[in-house]
């Protein structure tokens, strides 16, 4: 279908050169000649009318009108009376077909982790705090403004920070960014500034992010082990490290919680050693079990650096998060920010802080709590019922659990042979630092998974989740 182009007059680039002895309306009868022939203009397209054309190109409208005459009388152009110039069907050549890319098959149900249900983005509060920020936001702020984020975002993020998180936030230690992996980039990028040269990150954990982002800034990425009680410190300890990536409040993608003797550990590693701990605080806003654990950062402001999202809260797409900097790190990572990209966009930002400050975001995630409390519900019951044998761990927050699949199993092969039968399951080996396959785990989320899917799902492959029948070695 050819684009329509709304408007009186699409407009095309054309060059006419006074000093090159061609004729005008020859150089102009060839220029559109090539756009034709070349797929610049694509059948059914509308030219300019002759008069904007001439006008344009400050030549008359009867050499342009000429122009148009002679080449539809070559097939490139077609005319009817009351309607626009458009390009002939039959004068464009096509290009040469594109290679597409397959798409994927559609799944019953696919329990991709780290994704929230995207369904339930609250798209109408989003659009009122659009508007309402937008009839508020002065002239001056469509500037650049300041690198660190919009001062009114900073100010609402400080104080939902101490509310919610007890964390010892300051409007002036805040800077915006653009999602969680910039966050990281910026802090890592900083650290080495200050002469880090090595930062730690759980095992598992997201090996593939923390490498990469340290590859960026110039460090090395050292694995430390994760047991049942969160990082371990003594091990840290002796990476010779002097930053630490950690999930305290809810660990990625284990689950467990950072037990309080090792919080207390972790601070006073990063004071003996004056060391920096990056805190991902994702997925403390969805907490089902126990109460809310408050931000490490609470503890030791000023040797943590705590990285905020609303990717997991509201969606990804909106790109927007924050980092809660110590006093030392504070411009350097300002600065940062402004050579990267000048700045998140301050609408968005101004939008955010409207729908935070008006009670809307906390009802969607009280929402969205019960949702999810419900998904988990509905997984734990379908496994009990299909495939009895796969014990559950951490599901104390957030939309994701680990499934310990029964001594035996293979984990490539029960993801594949799950995909096969359409349903979407990730091991646990990506998460690991050295790739290993055992124990055989999953990393299952529910989080953009409906209840009806995940029952659906899991009856269709509890046969490859069970010891008796499943895919083995």
């Amino acid at each position: 279908m050819p684009l329509q182009w709304a408007g009186l007059s699409p407009e095309l680039l054309l060059t006419v050169d006074r000093e090159s002895g061609e004729q005008l309306r020859a150089q102009l009868e060839r220029q559109v000649r090539d756009a034709i022939r070349t797929g610049r203009l694509g059948a059914g397209e509308r030219l300019p009318s002759s008069r904007e054309l001439a006008r344009a190109l400050g030549l008359s409208r009867g050499l342009v009108q000429d122009c148009y005459a002679q080449l539809q009388c070559e097939g490139y152009l077609v005319t009817r009376v009351g309607s626009a110039t458009r390009v002939a069907a039959v004068a464009h050549v096509p290009p040469a077909p594109r290679t597409r890319t397959p798409e994927p098959p559609r799944l019953i149900a696919d329990f991709r982790h780290g994704v929230p249900d995207l369904s339930s983005f609250p798209l109408a509060d989003w659009l009122w705090a659009l508007r309402e920020a937008g009839r508020a936001m002065p002239t001056s702020d469509l500037d650049y403004g300041e690198p660190r984020g919009s001062s009114a975002l900073r100010e609402v993020v400080a104080g939902y920070l101490r509310r919610v998180r007890a964390a010892a936030a300051d409007p002036e230690r805040i800077v915006i960014c653009n999602g969680y992996a910039q966050g990281l980039g910026l802090a890592l990028r900083s650290l080495a500034a200050a002469g880090v040269r090595a930062v730690a990150y759980e095992d598992p954990g997201g090996p593939s992010t923390a490498k990469a982002a340290a590859a960026v800034a110039g460090l090395r990425a050292l694995p430390v082990p994760v047991d049942e009680l969160g990082v371990d410190v003594r091990a840290l300890d002796a990476s010779g490290a002097r930053a630490v990536i950690v999930t305290p409040a809810h660990q990625w993608p284990t689950g467990v919680v950072l037990a309080p003797e090792r919080r207390l550990a972790l601070i006073e590693w990063a004071k003996r050693r004056d060391a920096y701990v990056i805190e991902d605080d994702y997925d403390a806003e969805f907490r089902y079990d126990r109460e809310p654990v408050g931000a490490l950062q609470g503890l030791a402001a000023d040797r943590v650096i705590s990285i905020g999202t609303v990717s997991k809260s509201l969606a990804p797409a909106l790109r927007l998060g924050w980092l809660l900097c110590p006093s030392a790190l504070a411009v350097p990572v300002a600065e940062a920010k402004h050579l990267g990209d000048r700045g998140s966009p301050t609408l968005d930002q101004l939008a955010l802080a409207r729908l935070i400050e008006s009670g809307r975001y906390d009802r969607h995630l009280r929402r969205m709590r019960a949702t999810y409390a419900a998904r988990r519900t509905a997984l734990v019951e379908a496994l009990t019922a299909h495939a009895p044998a796969v014990r559950l761990t951490g599901l104390a927050a957030g939309f994701h659990a680990v499934a310990h699949l029964p001594e035996g199993a293979d984990e490539r092969a029960v993801v594949a042979a799950a995909r096969s039968r359409a349903v979407g399951l990730y091991g646990m080996s990506p998460c690991r630092s050295s790739g290993a396959t055992d124990p055989v785990q999953l990393v299952l989320g529910f989080g953009d998974v409906g209840e009806r899917a995940i029952a659906e799902g899991v009856a269709a492959i509890g046969d490859l989740l069970n010891s008796p029948t499943g895919v083995h070695r």
